[in-house]
């Protein structure tokens, strides 16, 4: 059994095409991402692998579906299958999005903005709030990948997050490839954006792959998780560790699947750069 008591370490998002070799693989600090609603299933195939891997990796919960940003209050059905789901396996972190993705019954299949508002920021607070006590656990916020510039906004990005976390006590999750994505898009520094966020708030850091738009080209950036994690996202990734010290940090890769030791060649370049400076204890990855 795996722990990350040494100090926070590198994940990969787990593939259905990677479980043995997810299972078998001997990295030090190895651990694994899944997306519930995939697993929010009474029994199969999916819950017997997950048992496995659970038995020797310790797991995160990166949730899609809470719609946290919706001007209504999470679904008490899914928060109640997400609690069991946590309650069996349980994850040493649980994360959602800064997004809605549901409304009066209809779902999205995209992570939607919003305007920045303080009456949205109260409304988000409360859903978070809401789900935190359901769940019986804090969660991690991830911040948005933009595409264009809404009208509206009262409060910047990071000014809306530290405010969110300081409101709920959730933390955030620090996505760096949509952190480069959206600056790209929006035409804000990257870097900026990095140095002003609240260190002692992240509890997560996510890297991916980015595309150009089919038509747009490099002035519109997709944040797609279908390549490989730019050079220009490993650098503000230093930049980032440099500042608010090792973090547990995965590397997300959803489409154009590569061999797994391509992505653990990618994982393993996140975990060297974690190692020099590992200090804070995570949790035991004991079962149950």
């Amino acid at each position: 059994m795996q722990s990350l008591n040494h100090g926070p370490t590198a994940g990969l998002g787990l593939k259905p095409a990677h479980y043995d070799e997810a299972l078998a693989s001997p990295a030090v600090g190895l651990w694994f991402e899944v997306h519930p609603e995939n697993y929010m299933v009474d029994g199969g195939p999916r819950l017997a692998w997950l048992d496995a891997i659970r038995r020797e990796k310790p797991l995160s919960l990166h949730g899609v579906g809470l719609s946290l940003a919706a001007d209504e209050a999470p679904d008490a059905g899914h928060l109640a299958r997400l609690k069991a789901l946590a309650d069996r396996y349980e994850p040493f972190v649980m994360s959602e999005h800064l997004a809605w993705s549901k409304r009066r019954g209809t779902y999205h299949p995209d992570l939607l903005p919003f305007p920045r508002t303080r009456a949205m920021l109260a409304r988000i607070v409360e859903n978070v709030d809401r789900a935190q006590t359901a769940l019986g656990r804090r969660l991690l916020i991830e911040n948005p990948s933009l595409y264009l510039a809404l009208e509206g906004h009262e409060l910047g990005e990071v000014e809306f997050l530290d405010a969110l976390a300081g409101a709920t006590g959730c933390g955030l999750l620090v996505d760096v490839n949509n952190v480069f994505v959206s600056a790209r898009n929006l035409g804000f520094s990257a870097e900026a954006y990095l140095d002003a966020l609240p260190a002692e708030a992240i509890g997560e850091v996510h890297l991916a792959g980015h595309t150009p738009d089919p038509n747009h080209g490099e002035t519109l950036l997709i944040d797609s998780h279908d390549a490989p994690v730019a050079e220009a996202v490993w650098t503000l990734y230093a930049r980032l560790i440099a500042r608010v010290g090792p973090r547990p940090t995965l590397v997300e890769r959803d489409d154009n699947i590569p061999a797994f030791a391509e992505l653990m060649a990618e994982r393993d370049r996140a975990h060297a750069a974690l190692a020099p400076a590992a200090r804070a204890p995570l949790p035991e990855a004991a079962h149950g």
